[in-house]
């Protein structure tokens, strides 16, 4: 299962990761020798299966990243069957099966609800394994943000938020977490190809003018963001805390 073993022996959360690009962020950081909690509300079994399939280490749990009580369980679970955890993926969000609409149009109701998911599930989960990081000696913890903070797009004022608020906090915490040896950054990763986004076809009218605006003129897939996303997770960037890390192909963003 092991290539170069950048994140040999290290124990990795990572939320939403039952298909799409958790997936594959968990089955790349399990080929990079982490022992990987893949974390979902759906089902985790898949997942678990490739990974352990291909000779690696994982554990399928099912948690609600806004839920207090799944999230202590869940660290409980990783630190019994592998220790403490040292790197945390917060990938968990909504964004393939929005409805896309003018913000005017939005109830509160679906606006409370995506920055409940995705901005403050975020926060839930770092402040749940913080714990368990600083009984590692420290650790790694990547968001995944959006490019669309910067061009904000029409229809998506409440996911485009949301990920606002992610790029904040991610800023924010890597000042207090700087001196316990916790590195903090985030992936802006632009319109991605994944399993959901495939099922959504409000996004068919985006994808011509999102791959004209690239440099590199293609749709982005998943595996676009594994190299940036294992940087991030290895002592590579054991000085790098605070940033933000655009992976779009070259997006002109506006």
């Amino acid at each position: 299962m092991k290539q170069n073993g950048r994140v040999q022996g290290k124990v990795a959360v990572v939320s939403g990761a039952a298909q799409g690009i958790g997936a594959v962020f968990a089955q790349a950081l399990a080929r990079e020798g982490a022992s990987v909690v893949v974390v979902d509300v759906s089902d985790t079994a898949p997942c678990v299966q490739a990974i352990t399939d291909a000779g690696g280490k994982a554990l399928g749990i099912k948690a609600d990243i806004t839920s207090n009580a799944d999230l202590e369980a869940l660290v409980k679970q990783a630190e019994a069957a592998f220790g403490p955890i040292q790197i945390l993926v917060n990938n968990a969000s909504l964004f393939a099966k929005l409805e896309l609409k003018p913000f005017f149009q939005m109830t509160e109701e679906e606006w409370d609800r995506v920055m409940t998911v995705n901005a403050r599930g975020t926060f839930q989960a770092c402040k749940a394994v913080l714990p368990s990081m600083m009984k590692a000696g420290g650790g790694k913890i990547v968001n995944i943000a959006s490019g669309t903070v910067y061009y904000g797009p029409p229809g998506m004022a409440h996911y485009t938020a949301s990920k606002g608020a992610v790029v904040a906090l991610t800023r924010s915490i890597s000042r207090e977490l700087g001196d316990k040896n916790i590195q903090v950054n985030a992936i802006n990763p632009g319109l991605t190809e994944s399993e959901g986004l495939k099922g959504n076809h409000q996004f068919d009218v985006a994808r011509g003018p999102t791959v004209a605006s690239r440099a590199i003129k293609r749709e982005m897939t998943p595996e676009d963001m594994v190299g940036t996303l294992l940087y991030l997770c290895s002592q590579d960037s054991d000085f790098v805390t605070g940033q933000c890390l655009n992976v779009d192909g070259g997006k002109i963003n506006t």
